[in-house]
């Protein structure tokens, strides 16, 4: 093959082709966006990358993200595609635009508002709501171009409202006739394209007003039928978020659920502090399903999920005190001037010691500084803010006054609030190399004042370079966030460096593998907040064998399509 001409080569690199097996110095050519040959490969291409002392891998394949909105009005998903990813998937947690009728619109606003902390000004005028039904909708987003492929799945809220209207946001239990109603839905969205249907049984997500969502007391069989209504359609995956506040009989529900459709299922898991051991019941519980031959996984976070607090963001310590209220409404300047001041820091400080203030806003222990450099997600009990204080002989109310004062007023503190019990990441560890688990949670595209999370991917590399040599080896930690992702979507036309598969690849440099501190930026519709998170090390990202971006700036590319349901390795030149 001396004389074949590919689109790309990429020379030289070591290879970790996502199998999980061993990795090794080879080339990569690339011909009409798919691996085209592996090995030492003679021919030349078109364009050629050097990637001696170089990893290459597959792209990355986020399986929890809520682009959702940010789909209709933006080409690129960042954060997202600064972290390797070439595919993401939406849609996760029950919330989502589609279906839905005109009068229901502002209804499900205000569910992803609330939910995903998404300004509701943003949706409105981003949104441009040409469509009805979810297959409307896939129409809608496949008209448009991207950094990354974009994959959905049917969000129970939406499809709840559309079907049962307003008995729907007032919990009433869903009739028959309103259960074959959404289950027949659910088979024409999988058939339109739709990757699975996900739902949330959680009291965390609800409005601003605080209503819940919809789906929260769904009953078994509202969720079954709908589960049957994929098994027709004979393809789709299941996604579910629940509060596990009763353990068995949440994962019996999941499992029932599996048990009568036969469809793959995925659910969220996490440490939390008030409960830290009940993961490892569920975990014993999935254990059982997968030996019984049930098709489980749990997505779970590479670190521990924490909300990030500053002066220009949803949430910080002094956000319930009434002297910092007075000046809540202020233009960010202004309100760094004012706390400047030493009289009104004063007031501040004596009104923040009141023991009328919530105690969590005054739990500093949880807290703990986020330096712009070095950024560490873990850091020690002893540097939490109340650490800090103790040592100092300081309120601790001082130092995170200080810091997010710093910078012109846009120094965060980060509040860790799960998978961190015990102070460390150790059980977040031993759930990521559970063999029954996947990498998700980075929720890219959502909680844009809150938590910046879509940096998750490039979090479980970084344990590569922590871990070198003491148990997590890369070619694992690679198959997980790329091979094992597509698979548990379905996906099985990308995830791995293979002939044949599409050419959706990452160069990275290891050990420049970093993570920038999150910042924030107005570049939303009207010009509203969010925050994003950038990294260091990602030489280049190619989706489709295009070039995306190269040293973290995007290259103009937009090779990015919706992925239209799942895909086999078999039916690659037809899903093309």
């Amino acid at each position: 093959m001396a004389d074949t001409a590919y689109d790309l080569v990429i020379r030289g690199g070591t290879v970790v082709d996502g199998s999980g097996g061993d990795s090794f110095i080879g080339d990569v050519a690339i011909k009409d966006g798919r691996i085209a040959a592996i090995g030492e490969v003679r021919g030349t291409g078109a364009q050629e990358i050097d990637a001696t002392g170089l990893i290459v891998t597959p792209g990355f394949v986020d399986v929890h993200t809520h682009y959702d909105g940010q789909a209709l009005w933006d080409e690129r998903m960042q954060p997202s595609s600064w972290h390797g990813v070439t595919t993401i998937v939406m849609g996760n947690c029950g919330v989502g635009f589609a279906p839905c009728k005109p009068e229901d619109r502002e209804r499900l606003v205000r569910l992803m508002e609330g939910v995903e902390d998404i300004p509701n000004p943003v949706m409105t005028e981003g949104l441009p709501w040409n469509w009805l039904s979810f297959p409307d909708y896939l129409d809608a987003i496949e008209e448009r171009r991207f950094d990354v492929d974009i994959g959905t799945q049917l969000p129970h809220a939406a499809l709840r409202t559309y079907v049962m209207g307003e008995r729907a946001t007032c919990f009433e239990q869903a009739t028959e006739a309103d259960i074959n109603a959404m289950a027949a839905i659910a088979k024409r969205a999988v058939e339109a394209g739709a990757l699975g249907f996900s739902t949330s049984r959680t009291i965390n997500h609800k409005t601003p007003d605080g209503e819940h969502t919809p789906t929260l007391k769904a009953a078994e069989r509202e969720l079954v039928g709908i589960a049957k209504g994929l098994a027709a359609a004979g393809k789709g995956t299941l996604q579910m978020i629940c509060d596990f506040d009763d353990v068995d009989s949440e994962f019996a529900l999941m499992r029932h659920m599996v048990e009568e459709s036969g469809r793959p299922l995925s659910f969220s898991l996490m440490q939390k502090h008030e409960r830290p051991e009940d993961w490892r019941r569920i975990v014993a519980h999935l254990g059982d399903a997968v030996a019984a031959g049930l098709p489980m996984k749990a997505q779970v976070a590479a670190r521990g999920v924490g909300a990030l607090q500053g002066l220009e963001l949803t949430y910080n310590p002094f956000i319930a005190n009434p002297v910092f209220r007075e000046i809540i409404a202020l233009p960010h300047a202004e309100k760094v001037a004012k706390l400047s001041d030493p009289a009104f820091r004063e007031r501040l400080l004596e009104a923040n010691r009141s023991p009328d203030l919530p105690a969590g806003l005054r739990n500093f222990s949880r807290m703990y500084i986020l330096a712009r450099e070095n950024t560490d997600y873990e850091p020690r009990p002893e540097d939490s803010i109340a650490g800090l204080a103790e040592a100092r002989g300081v309120e601790p109310a001082e130092i995170a006054l200080d810091h997010m004062l710093s910078d012109g007023g846009r120094g965060l503190i980060y509040t860790v609030a799960t998978n961190y019990a015990y102070g460390n990441l150790d059980h977040a560890r031993e759930l990521l190399l559970d063999p029954n688990t996947i990498p998700g949670l980075s929720d890219g595209g959502a909680h844009m004042g809150i938590i910046c999370d879509g940096s998750f991917p490039t979090q479980v590399m970084l344990w590569a370079k922590r871990e070198r040599g003491e148990g997590i080896g890369i070619e694992k930690l690679v198959r997980m966030q790329t091979n094992d992702t597509a698979q548990a979507l379905g996906l099985g036309d990308r995830g791995r460096i293979e002939p044949g598969l599409r050419a959706d690849l990452n160069i990275i440099d290891l050990d420049a593998l970093s993570l920038y501190a999150p910042e924030v930026r107005y570049d939303l519709p009207t010009g509203a907040r969010r925050l994003v998170q950038r990294a260091g090390g990602y030489r280049w990202t190619i989706v489709a064998g295009e070039v995306t971006y190269r040293d973290g700036e995007p290259t103009g590319a937009l090779p990015g399509r919706l992925v239209r349901g799942a895909r086999g390795k078999a039916n690659v030149a037809a899903a093309a």
